[in-house]
């Protein structure tokens, strides 16, 4: 893959005009969803370095990161006379730098990208790392391609906009960066006041928090080793996110990406406890600060069966074996980790009691 460039801006437009210039560009899009063409775009629109950009609009929410929406803007970029030599930059959470990621490496087989994410969890995770995809058949990111953006710019004004569901699923992904880390970056996590965040601070704790996903990238970007310890969390937190998005739950809300790796975390952290021998006391912090602030889905044992069947699925999964990656420690991380589903069946029953 080329090489990613991440920029954290002091100054949007200058950022933005020095990322445009590095790509060659005969004509230039911008994909955002109904918020961000709203809440985003207005920001971005008037800059001279922009001047004369097509606006492709998809719905919002997770709920269209889907191959119609892919469509649509493969379409619009037909429709608007795009090349292999345009330019998209998408603007706006992680459906948007997902799908659009994934629309622009596929479209003439491959143009040019920039993502300017606007959500605290598009930031810190799916903005950078070269991942792009949909969902498909009910399953996360089921199909997509590994495909780096020219360059991610972080500004953490678009921050000012997110209401505190929104903070709080970024934060899951920080927390997570922080388990695979360092004590010393995982204490300042579970200490910060997320109920009432400084953003000055949280804009520090966003690029240190980005420093650890691109070291992990660079040194593994096709996740054929450490760059597995990202899953942290996901591969029962995904279960639940396509779990609540199933025709056959209704009767619960679909769950921010963030929310549901917060409820992977707590399950994950146990495994870790049981089976690698994480410290029980940093297990109970960490399942506390996301208990206080997370709150919990509401599942029962009659769903577990459904939860095992989704895990099956993940992309990391081997054979048909489940593969976690679970610690011994903050920062000792252990990848393709397995375990049975009784293991994950008293790792589902923690969660729910704790």
């Amino acid at each position: 893959m080329n090489p990613q460039k991440v920029v954290i801006s002091e100054n949007l437009e200058q950022a933005l005009t020095e990322a445009v210039k590095i790509c060659e560009h005969d004509r230039t899009f911008f994909l955002v969803d109904e918020t961000t063409e709203r809440c985003c775009l207005p920001l971005i629109s008037g800059m001279e370095c922009v001047q004369g950009a097509a606006t492709i609009v998809i719905g919002a929410t997770d709920a269209n990161k889907t191959l119609e929406s892919l469509s649509h803007v493969w379409e619009a970029l037909g429709e608007g006379g795009a090349t292999r030599h345009s330019l998209l930059i998408n603007i706006g959470g992680g459906m948007v730098t997902d799908l659009g990621g994934f629309a622009a490496s596929t479209f003439k087989r491959g143009i040019n990208y920039i993502n300017i994410p606007t959500t605290l969890l598009a930031m810190v995770d799916a903005s950078v790392g070269g991942k792009t995809g949909i969902n498909f058949r009910g399953l996360k990111n089921e199909v997509g391609v590994f495909s780096n953006a020219s360059t991610v710019i972080l500004d953490t004004q678009f921050l000012q906009t997110l209401d505190a569901e929104n903070i709080c699923s970024g934060y899951a992904e920080m927390l997570k960066h922080g388990l695979i880390s360092n004590s010393q970056m995982w204490a300042e996590l579970i200490n910060f006041k997320l109920e009432s965040p400084d953003l000055s601070m949280l804009q520090r704790m966003v690029a240190d928090s980005v420093a650890v996903k691109q070291r992990i990238v660079t040194e593994d970007p096709l996740e054929q080793g450490i760059r597995k310890a990202l899953n942290l969390g996901h591969t029962i937190g995904h279960a639940f996110e396509s779990f609540a998005l199933s025709p056959l739950t209704s009767h619960l809300s679909p769950l921010l990406h963030g929310y549901a790796v917060a409820y992977g975390l707590v399950c994950e952290l146990y495994l870790s406890a049981v089976k690698t021998g994480f410290p029980t006391d940093k297990m109970h912090q960490t399942v506390g600060f996301i208990k206080e602030h997370y709150g919990k889905m509401a599942i029962t044992c009659d769903d577990y069966p459904t939860l095992l069947e989704l895990m099956t699925h993940d992309k990391k999964n081997v054979a048909g074996t489940i593969n976690f990656t679970l610690l011994g420690g903050i920062g000792d991380i252990r990848i393709n980790q397995t375990a049975t589903k009784e293991e994950i069946s008293e790792a589902l029953d923690f969660y729910r009691e704790c």
